[in-house]
């Protein structure tokens, strides 16, 4: 074993643990693997990044389906509508720079923490219903946004879906976390479809932090279902404010 998998692994599981229970572990994830793997180039970094967090993914997701009943209904739609907003959001970067969307995610990062905050029964039961042809076309919308906003962008896209299925289809935290994993599974697809053809993907990491994530995904998922979601609450606005403190310093450094 190479000392960056040392190093790795335990991150990889930890970060699997994070996006499995609420979404985020990429704020803990690509840092490590950007201080780690420092030969590597940013395609080739982002490609052990999604290989490994579509297995961790694909995990939580049969760890919550054995457990919930899913609307399935939706949220296929919307992850195949995030699929192609992904896809096109990584084509973007080839036109046109991401820091310019910086302040517009900010302030919509910003109305998601004081929104929660300040309700404290956001979330809290589910009153759900199920979904209408309207329901289906706002979540393909949402699902193209979204997933546009994971391949141009990226940070902090689970917690964005996990507060998009609260707010707009009225699921309680623990079944929108759920939800939150399929749709982010296709987004992330949809940038391996770019970096695997392009041998981006360094699989003698890619594959052993994938299954870190696996195990991680199996851990956090218990833990979401056994906290509820009084704690996927509370893990959701950490790491809405870490995300934004992030944001915010990556905004104002340059003019330090």
């Amino acid at each position: 074993m190479t000392h960056e998998l040392l190093i790795l692994i335990p991150i990889s599981f930890i970060a699997g643990a994070i996006n499995a229970a609420v979404g985020g572990g990429g704020l803990i994830g690509i840092p490590a693997l950007y201080g780690t793997l420092t030969s590597f180039s940013p395609a080739q970094i982002m490609g052990v990044d999604k290989f490994s967090s579509v297995m961790g993914h694909a995990m939580s997701i049969r760890q919550y389906a054995q457990k919930l009943s899913l609307p399935w209904r939706l949220i296929l739609p919307t992850a195949l509508t995030a699929f192609a907003g992904a896809y096109l959001g990584v084509r973007m970067l080839d036109l046109m720079p991401s820091q310019w969307m910086r302040p517009v995610i900010i302030v919509v990062l910003a109305f998601m923490l004081v929104y929660t905050w300040f309700k404290p029964q956001f979330g809290h039961q589910d009153t759900s219903r199920a979904p209408t042809r309207g329901d289906l076309g706002k979540g393909a919308l949402l699902g193209l946004a979204i997933g546009f906003y994971d391949g141009f962008i990226g940070p902090g896209t689970g917690s964005f879906l996990l507060f998009l299925f609260v707010r707009f289809f009225h699921f309680d935290f623990l079944r929108a976390t759920a939800c939150a994993k399929v749709v982010n599974c296709g987004t992330n697809a949809a940038t391996l479809v770019f970096l695997i053809p392009a041998g981006m993907v360094a699989y003698h990491l890619a594959i052993p932090l994938g299954i870190a994530a696996i195990c991680g995904s199996v851990v956090g998922a218990r833990l979401a279902m056994h906290g509820g979601n009084n704690w996927i609450r509370r893990l959701f606005l950490t790491l809405a404010i870490i995300l934004l403190c992030k944001l915010l310093w990556e905004t104002v450094r340059p003019w330090l």
